[in-house]
Order: structure tokens, then C-alpha cells, then sequence
């Protein structure tokens, strides 16, 4: 087994426990930390994808942004007592962890298990490129120009009609 499969292997787990992991708990400052990993992983698996930009963006927009903004949001939420967020075991979450024990039994079996054609196979040599900077930044300003100008000019619009609503309630 190759490095890259090993590593493809681990940040996947790392990518399913730490989506659990957001769900499961009760604390949200506990389940905002959870997403913030899960983004890193699907970050790492981007890269082993050689797709550079779409990970450089997934660690700036999702989790240096939006996360900033979860997380502030639940400071602002003030939720007090915190003896309320503890975890207490309860049918339903026996039920659900049996389910999702279930699910990943069977996940395993299709992987390990059938005796079909094997891993699926490498991706094209011309599709290396897809991803990176060079390869999106030709995309964006060749083929999607008219739509990428579009969207700005929208984007604009709604930040005028935001300065202009805020001016009036001043």
C-alpha cells in the first residue's frame, strides 16, 4: 500500500468521526470545534486531489470565515447553564448509534467484501490539472466570464440596498 492510500484512508475516518462528532454533541462551542477538523480534512483530501485552490478556499472561506461567524454567534446566544448540555444517555441515541454501527457494517462489507472489478479506476492524465489555480482562474475568466461579471454586479447590488436599508433605520 502506497503512502497517498494510507493517507487517503485516515483523513476520510478523520472526515466521518469528526462529522459525527459535530452531531452528537450537545455543546455547540464543542460541535462548532468538530466542523472547524472536519473542514481541515477535506481540505487535506482536496490536496491529495492536486486540487490546491479548492483547499486554500476551503480552509479561508469555511473554516476562517464562516466558523468565525458560528462561533460568534453562539457567544452572542449566551446559552447560560451549561449542566444543561451534558450528555445523558437515552433510548434514541442508543438507537441512533446502533443504526449508524449498522451502516458502517455495511459500508465495510461493500468495500472489503464483494468480488467485483476491485478500486475504481485512476482518474484521467488531462484531468490533473483540474483544481488549481491556473485551471480555475482560465475557466473563470475565459469560458465563465459573462456569469462570474454577473454575479459581481448582483453582489454589488445587494450591498447597496444593505448600506441604503441601515442608513435609514439610523
Amino acid at each position: 500500500m502506497t503512502l497517498e492510500f494510507l493517507l487517503f484512508w485516515f483523513l476520510a475516518a478523520m472526515a466521518v468521526t469528526t462529522a459525527v462528532l459535530m452531531i452528537l454533541q450537545r455543546n455547540p462551542v464543542m460541535s462548532a470545534i468538530s466542523l472547524i477538523g472536519n473542514f481541515f480534512a477535506l481540505a487535506a483530501l482536496y490536496l491529495l486531489l492536486r486540487a490546491q485552490f479548492l483547499a486554500v478556499l476551503q480552509i479561508i472561506v469555511y473554516t476562517g470565515a464562516i466558523m468565525v461567524l458560528v462561533v460568534f454567534v453562539i457567544m452572542l446566544l449566551n446559552l447560560g447553564d451549561e449542566r444543561g448540555l451534558a450528555e445523558r444517555p437515552s433510548l434514541r441515541s442508543s438507537v441512533g448509534t446502533a443504526l449508524a454501527a449498522g451502516l458502517l457494517l455495511e459500508l465495510v462489507a461493500i468495500l472489503f467484501l464483494r468480488t467485483g472489478p476491485g478500486l475504481p479506476p485512476a482518474m484521467h492524465p488531462s484531468s490533473g490539472s483540474q483544481g488549481t489555480v491556473e485551471a480555475v482562474g482560465t475557466a473563470m475568466f475565459g469560458k465563465f466570464l459573462f456569469p462570474f461579471e454577473i454575479t459581481s454586479l448582483l453582489l454589488l447590488v445587494a450591498i447597496v440596498g444593505a448600506v441604503i436599508l441601515a442608513k435609514k433605520r439610523l
